[in-house]
């Protein structure tokens, strides 16, 4: 089996655990919204260390993905509530930066899950899948697939969100670097010139966003053929849009995400392939990191050659294809969540 969540992340795990307990330390978990998979199983994998670990937890999130006002008030509330640190996947991540800032002059060690910062210093730590190798795996995979159509390819980008946080631009251009397209400026998504990318629409992350923006991108060009897309329920939507066009079984969706249900909608054939990260270490590892920093005042450190801990990220394909690293189905419906 090829992986690539394995090593230092759960090297981590085995060597950090019930020693960093202490009495009176506390943490706050905001997410960008409670109901995607994706932040519900890392809320689990906070509170089941948590609790682990006699810390109490409190948790937030934003109303709707982008919601970048309820994460400011849920900072202000750690730090008017003497939290010892902060675990947050932001919707704003360039706007959030003072807030995050006030938080670590309050002593608070403030750890970026998922979606780094801008810049990614902001925060203390940043514990993350590598977004950009998470797109750059299904980038490939595509590209591997049509072989030699892949240069007259229709691409749908299907991204987050207009604001640009950071995960949405590294799996964006991560995605295009995988299928061989300049991304001109790879700090940012939509200012490349290569005539195969036919639209870029933003999705909130959500199901119903998905939808929309695959009927707008149909709109401009009907004859799309490869659909990147944000996240599994942004997949999800364009997968409807697309068969209430009678085009579910002629374009290729690509994904980010690995939740139970994304894995399941690859084996039926509704993802051709995504790319699995794993939130509840992510939050898991965060809450260690945050006792831990409690008892020494000590930082979590980086993985080696990275400027964050890397949580994994493995390839799920129901047809591996040569020159692509992947897991089959079977493996990520065990190692998959929500």
């Amino acid at each position: 089996m090829k992986k690539l969540l394995t090593g230092s992340a759960l090297a981590l795990i085995a060597s950090t655990g019930a020693s960093f307990a202490q009495e009176d330390v506390s943490a706050c978990l905001i997410t960008k919204t409670e109901t995607n998979p994706f932040f519900v199983k890392m809320r689990e994998g906070a509170e089941a260390k948590a609790e682990e670990l006699g810390i109490e937890l409190n948790s937030y999130a934003g109303q709707i993905d982008g919601d970048h006002e309820s994460q400011v008030a849920a900072i202000e509330t750690c730090i008017a509530n003497g939290a010892s640190g902060i675990l947050i996947t932001a919707s704003d991540t360039a706007a959030i930066v003072d807030p995050v800032q006030q938080a670590r002059d309050a002593g608070l060690l403030v750890i970026a899950l998922d979606t780094p910062l801008e810049p990614a210093d902001a925060a203390d730590a940043t514990f993350a899948t590598d977004n950009f190798l998470a797109g750059e795996l299904i980038g490939q995979y595509a590209a591997a697939s049509l072989d030699d159509a892949a240069a007259d390819a229709k691409i749908a980008m299907l991204d987050l969100a207009i604001s640009q946080p950071s995960v949405g631009v590294l799996r964006d251009q991560g995605f295009l670097s995988g299928f061989g397209i300049d991304t001109m400026d790879e700090n940012m998504w939509g200012d490349e010139e290569d005539e195969r990318i036919i639209c870029n629409e933003v999705t909130a992350g959500n199901e119903e966003g998905g939808r929309t923006a695959m009927e707008n991108c149909l709109a401009i060009d009907p004859e799309i053929n490869v659909v990147y897309t944000i996240n599994e329920p942004a997949a999800a939507g364009a997968y409807e849009a697309l068969s209430a066009v009678g085009r579910e079984n002629d374009v290729m969706i690509l994904s980010v995400d690995g939740g139970c249900p994304g894995v399941q909608n690859v084996a039926d054939g509704v993802i051709a392939a995504t790319s699995q990260q794993y939130p509840l270490q992510m939050a898991s590892l965060g809450i260690e990191a945050i006792a831990q920093y409690a008892e020494e005042g000590t930082l979590p450190e980086n993985t080696e050659g990275k400027d964050f801990y890397d949580t994994g990220v493995a390839l799920v394909a129901s047809e591996p294809v040569e020159g692509v690293d992947s897991i089959s189905v079977e493996e990520g419906l065990e190692l998959c969540w929500g």
